[in-house]
């Protein structure tokens, strides 16, 4: 397997795993009673089941691009006994069982939703976390050993959901301000409420995902700084902070200037113009988030100590 493809295929199970549990949670502390329902304001629906079911054809390809590098065979029947190695005795084996069961119970979930909207979503929620924690499993936390593997898999899981909560609340707000959703003034109100809700939620987000990020740096590479930004790693490391500082600027943006601009432009009567502003900003606050999770899926496959 190349590290092209090897990236490449972490990267689009990352965001495709966060998506599913974010905009699941996102539907939770943001809408009320039916406002849950697929189609209300957020097809729940397609997204959920589109994001479960590509997440486990996902992972079967990793398991067997991975399975095939290290054993080095190609043919079927050569690998099937490697695979049930990897499946039966390794951590990496049960990490990945647990997140295809994870993945086929929230594609479940989605059937409750037109008549439970609240409880299939917190299913969904709740089985899409599972699944999205099981990637710390193939990260540099397995590497470690003792209390410290402990706590580093502890970290490494918290940074992945909250991170996940906040790419999943950006798509949402991506989609509740298309242009053709901004059409009645009740979608807008909706939409200003969201906003508003998300203010608390947001800034968990944030001061949990700085937290978690400076302590996964000082179990990936020490307190060390000048040697490890001439490496490789260190490089792609800082592009990451950069962008997630845009990242917060963005977010500082949406929260203190755009958020209670439509809220005074819906009280006026005229609330397009900052709709769609708020749509042009969370659209390149999540385009840094995408980015930002191709450098970890990146990241993931390299060490700071090689050049």
């Amino acid at each position: 397997m190349s590290d092209s493809a090897n990236v490449v295929l972490r990267f689009v199970l990352y965001v495709d795993l966060m998506l599913l549990f974010g905009v699941a949670l996102f539907g939770l502390y943001s809408f009320k009673g039916q406002e849950r329902r697929s189609g209300t304001v957020l097809p729940f629906r397609r997204w959920l089941t589109g994001t479960a079911g590509l997440g486990a054809l996902l992972s079967i390809a990793g398991m067997v691009l991975m399975v095939r590098a290290m054993s080095g065979e190609s043919d079927v029947a050569e690998l099937r006994p490697h695979l049930e190695m990897m499946l039966f005795e390794t951590d990496v084996g049960t990490a990945w069982a647990v997140r295809m069961i994870a993945l086929a119970v929230a594609g479940l979930a989605v059937m409750l939703n037109p008549r439970a909207p609240g409880i299939s979503l917190v299913i969904a929620s709740t089985a899409g976390g599972i699944a999205l924690a099981s990637l710390a499993w193939s990260g540099h936390g397995a590497m470690d050993e003792g209390s410290r593997r402990y706590w580093h898999f502890t970290t490494d899981i918290l940074h992945l959901l909250v991170a996940g909560a906040w790419l999943g609340a950006l798509l949402a707000f991506a989609l509740m301000a298309q242009p053709r959703a901004l059409q009645t003034e009740a979608h807008i109100r909706l939409l200003a409420h969201a906003v508003k809700r998300f203010e608390l939620v947001g800034a968990l987000v944030v001061v949990i995902i700085t937290v978690t990020g400076v302590v996964n740096y000082l179990f990936i590479v020490g307190p060390r700084l000048d040697e490890v930004l001439l490496s490789h790693y260190g490089i792609l490391l800082a592009i990451k902070v950069l962008l997630f500082a845009g990242m917060l600027v963005l977010a500082a943006l949406n929260r203190f200037h755009l958020g209670p601009l439509l809220e005074r432009s819906l009280r006026e009567g005229q609330y397009r113009v900052a709709a769609h502003a708020l749509r042009r900003s969370v659209v390149v606050e999540m385009a840094a988030a995408v980015l930002i999770v191709g450098l970890v899926a990146w990241l993931g496959t390299l060490s700071p100590e090689v050049e």
